[in-house]
């Protein structure tokens, strides 16, 4: 069995306060919110519906305060995007078109891929206990070897091509979902993947059709996508109380820092509050300290992360 390098993948982040951002610079950061905004922060795309969203002038000034402060490189490029279940709206839309690295965060939809096999297969391709073994190894436990194993399973059933086969399979069932999708490889025994690509808005899209029980196995995923395992948009968050569900994926290379997942809220009417919560930080070229750039970025994504949270919790009076 083979796991995860101890480099460019996803595992717990150190936090050593003497060297690294500790998590309450990161909410001083988040309470200095009405400062100025600074030039040459992160763009904007599909956001008209969004534009006068509290919630998005809030992380869009976060994320300028944080710039300003060196918490965020000039250089970086990000990707936000929240999805409101309840309101059947976006509330928070950042570069949620552009093509990021997905890094660990395409495994959900290499298992998606081969779900799409045993349902159109008749019985041909099926979903046994080994396969579904597989999938929890590579979802919760983050095990490339794993995820390279589901590709080949896949492409055995397509033309064999490998990786660019879990591409054709998802474009070709769901194209309205992975429209900024890219596989073309396989994950290296370095764990250092960067040229397979999503889009927050891809994330999104997937998100919600997996929520809608609108992809084959949806619930099985779901379950996957739940296991235990070290979040960025829940653990460590401040804000959040228990009892909060969190259906995720998170992403980690030298040069990518994210997350995917939906955060399922209880609120005090006993009415639940799920929403998407999608963010992703990628830098130009790998971090020379990899264990300080990944633990701030990280961070970053939970200074958000606690943003979107006391949004919800003041819209559905959550705990």
């Amino acid at each position: 069995m083979m796991y995860e390098p101890t480099r460019d993948s996803d595992r717990p982040e150190l936090f050593n306060q003497d060297v690294f951002l500790t998590r309450r610079r990161f909410l001083e950061a988040l309470a200095a919110t009405s400062a100025g905004l600074l030039c040459g922060a992160p763009s904007f795309a599909r956001a008209d519906y969004a534009a006068s969203s509290g919630l998005q002038r809030q992380v869009q000034e976060l994320l300028y305060r944080m710039q300003a402060e060196g918490l965020l490189a000039p250089g970086e490029r990000t990707a936000w995007s929240v999805y409101d279940f309840n309101a059947g709206k976006k509330l928070l839309s950042i570069n949620e078109d552009a093509p990021r690295q997905a890094a660990s965060m395409i495994k959900p939809f290499v298992a998606q891929a081969y779900f799409f096999e045993v349902k159109n297969s008749r019985g041909q391709v099926r979903y046994t206990e080994d396969v579904r073994e597989t999938m929890e190894r590579s979802i919760q436990h983050s095990n490339n070897a794993a995820t390279n194993r589901l590709m080949d399973l896949v492409s055995s059933h397509q033309s064999g091509r490998g990786p660019r086969d879990v591409e054709v399979v998802l474009k070709s069932n769901a194209p309205a979902v992975f429209q900024q999708t890219r596989v073309v490889e396989k994950i290296p025994v370095t764990g250092r993947t960067f040229n397979n690509l999503a889009s927050a808005g891809d994330y999104t899209r997937f998100l919600i059709s997996l929520w809608q029980d609108r992809l084959p196995y949806s619930g099985e995923l779901k379950g996957l996508m739940s296991l235990p395992n070290r979040d960025r948009i829940c653990q460590g968050v401040d804000s959040m109380p228990p009892g909060v569900r969190v259906y995720d994926k998170t992403g980690s290379t030298s040069q990518l820092c994210g997350d995917m997942g939906i955060i399922d809220a209880p609120s005090y009417s006993g009415r639940r509050a799920p929403y998407i919560f999608v963010g992703i930080i990628e830098r130009p070229y790998s971090a020379g300290n990899y264990h300080s750039w990944i633990t701030r970025r990280s961070n970053a994504i939970r200074a958000v992360s606690n943003l979107v949270y006391l949004d919800m919790k003041a819209r559905y009076r959550l705990a």
